[in-house]
């Protein structure tokens, strides 16, 4: 074989590699924002979708109004199968708009004991399947209520985790029904302990508040961060992980000597308490 022949017959080679093309995996859980009451509540209801299937949820739809027009649209031109409707708490800003809901889809209610209309509350740790590839977790927190629940959804490579009112980008709810173990187990033990590259979905839209109270117990480049990022964006729902929370979230670093030093105690529930009644006051 010729010197030439030889080098053509290698550049081919390499050229028919260069033109094998890869399958892409495209991504199966899609996840729509549908923003409530803002510049009162500042809700999020949300709708998941597991794209292959087109089975889909809708997450504490608590305002009608704003929400059943998305549903409508979308079951009507075939985008979704509407399957379930999942509550995180009983509150009425976020499971007060089940009956509504109910009146146009006839559909089951996945959700604390407490919350209106429903049937079934999944046990702690308890799995569910959304469409073919949606893996859903109930995670027990309670605290804000007894019945609040978070659900961790995972989709191959993609996680996220739905936290209603026990944890918002930068602080967390209040203690309406619970004490500060409860919420230092949920936030530090239950919520922490999953990976650290799962995005937050949580119930409200209270960043700017949480950092404008997170400057007050500690300075550090996370806090400035999420500051930054407040200013320039008016939701922050899903742009942030569980591992961004552990460095930008006073609630999660109790055992931060800074913070600790602050507050004038080291035990985690003690200090859990005791940012939580400065943030009551703030």
């Amino acid at each position: 074989m010729s010197l030439l022949a030889a080098t053509i017959r290698q550049s081919s080679r390499y050229l028919s590699k260069q033109l094998v093309t890869r399958p892409s995996l495209a991504r199966a859980m899609h996840i729509q924002s549908i923003p409530m009451w803002e510049g009162t509540g500042n809700n999020y209801a949300y709708l998941v979708v597991d794209d292959k299937t087109k089975e889909a949820v809708i997450i504490d739809p608590a305002h009608p109004p704003e929400v059943l027009p998305v549903l409508k649209k979308q079951t009507e031109d075939g985008s979704i199968k509407l399957t379930q409707i999942i509550n995180t708490h009983h509150h009425g800003d976020h499971a007060g708009g089940n009956s509504e809901i109910l009146e146009q889809f006839k559909l089951p209610i996945i959700g604390g004991k407490d919350c209106d209309k429903v049937t079934n509350t999944p046990a702690h740790n308890s799995t569910f399947l959304i469409g073919e590839s949606i893996k859903v977790t109930a995670l027990h927190t309670p605290c804000h209520t007894q019945d609040s629940i978070c659900y961790f959804f995972e989709d191959g490579a993609d996680k996220a985790v739905f936290t209603g009112d026990t944890l918002f980008i930068g602080g967390c709810g209040r203690f309406f029904e619970g004490n500060a173990a409860e919420m230092h187990k949920a936030l530090n033990e239950v919520l922490a302990s999953l990976p650290d590259d799962t995005k937050v979905y949580p119930g409200h839209e209270y960043t700017k508040g949480n950092v404008r109270f997170a400057k007050r117990v500690l300075q550090n480049d996370a806090i400035k961060k999420l500051e930054e990022f407040t200013q320039n964006n008016k939701e922050t729902q899903g742009k942030f992980t569980i591992g961004d929370e552990k460095k930008h979230n006073v609630f999660m670093r109790v055992n931060d000597p800074a913070i600790q030093a602050l507050v004038g105690h080291t035990e985690p529930v003690q200090v859990m308490k005791t940012l939580r009644e400065m943030k009551d006051r703030a």
